[in-house]
């Protein structure tokens, strides 16, 4: 269940109360506490004053000085900035201790019987408070850069997704005529051969642009909506093709449900009739849809058909299978596998996806 941002603003301002508290009992109270001897109430004033100071440094850092200094490359005056920040903090605590009479108080306080007059030793720069001022500077600049490259990254993913749907609507814009072309001509061409099949062919089509008009516009449907729709253009493309070309389906009836992208195997399976079927020599195709557990895998075999050198439909790319393997790699990443063959002996397109479906 996804949280509301007030939840985690909420949050967030817990966990800074948890921290400081740690901060606050470690470095102010634990130590002091551990001492033998009763402590004047002005060290403990100094002890809030310390802390305070820390505070205001970390936040200060961390949401003034890093994002508009250090960010914007100005790394020398942070720097500068910064130290000279540290030790006027330092400074400022040593003369609140010299105003309160501070250290002649802890000096009575360690030493009950000495009767001697309290002679204060000069002391231009405190160690222990200008780390402690340093260890707050670097922990808030450290903070301040993990939250700028958070907020980066999120950015980064959120540009990323816009861009691969903006891709991915340009790609099925394009898939989608190239598909409708090829398939109309088909069924002009039926029209003057036979017109009870040209009939059923037009009602495959309809049933296959339902699909695309419904199930492209979600990014994802339903593995056994998506072999369903290849086999409506495999019968849609039997309808044309002559005796001499065998195809031979293994097409899995029964698989699990999961989730693909939409018309991603038609550009392999169009492939095989538009390049791999001659009106003068046999020629076979095969194709096979497996599914095991997460993985599924289609297979497309085709022979290699020489195309008329004049031919227009020669000079063409392949738009569908291009832009496929362009969505294959926005959609499946690491999770996907293409293998083309079209270097072999018995001169054949073989085609092998094997796609994670988990």
């Amino acid at each position: 269940m996804n949280q509301s941002p007030v939840f985690h603003k909420n949050l967030s301002f817990l966990i800074h109360i948890l921290l400081w508290a740690v901060v606050a009992a470690t470095l102010f109270l634990l130590g002091p506490l551990s001492w033998k001897t009763t402590l004047p109430t002005e060290f403990w004033w100094r002890q809030v004053l310390f802390l305070s100071l820390l505070v205001g440094l970390f936040y200060f850092n961390k949401d003034i000085l890093v994002p508009k200094i250090l960010f914007n490359g100005k790394i020398g005056i942070f720097i500068i900035f910064s130290i000279g920040l540290c030790f006027l903090l330092m400074y400022l605590i040593q003369y609140f201790e010299n105003s309160i009479n501070l250290p002649e108080l802890m000096h009575r306080a360690f030493h009950p019987d000495d009767d001697k007059p309290y002679v204060q030793k000069k002391e231009f720069i405190n160690l222990f408070i200008l780390l402690v001022f340093f260890l707050g500077l670097g922990t808030s600049t450290s903070v301040a850069a993990v939250q700028k490259w958070q907020s980066d990254e999120a950015l980064r993913r959120q540009l990323d997704q816009q861009r691969i749907n903006s891709e991915l609507s340009y790609l099925k814009a394009q898939i989608n005529p190239h598909f409708f072309f090829n398939t109309l001509n088909n069924i002009y061409s039926l029209t003057n051969i036979d017109v009870e099949r040209a009939r059923i062919a037009l009602h495959k089509l309809s049933r296959m642009m339902r699909y695309v008009l419904y199930e492209t516009e979600k990014n994802q449907t339903l593995l056994s909506k998506e072999i369903n729709f290849i086999k409506d253009f495999i019968e849609l493309m039997k309808l044309r093709i002559s005796q001499k070309v065998k195809v031979e389906l293994d097409i899995q009836e029964t698989v699990e449900d999961k989730v693909i992208a939409p018309m991603l195997f038609l550009p392999f399976v169009e492939n095989c009739f538009k390049h791999g079927i001659s009106a003068k020599q046999d020629s076979q195709i095969y194709i096979s849809v497996k599914q095991s557990k997460n993985e599924l895998t289609l297979k497309t075999c085709n022979n290699i058909i020489p195309k008329n050198p004049n031919s227009p439909e020669n000079n063409l790319k392949g738009i569908g299978l291009n832009n496929t393997k362009r969505r294959l790699s926005l959609l499946y990443n690491q999770q996907y596998e293409l293998s083309i063959d079209d270097q072999n002996p018995e001169n054949e397109y073989r085609v092998t996806l094997k796609i994670n479906l988990a």
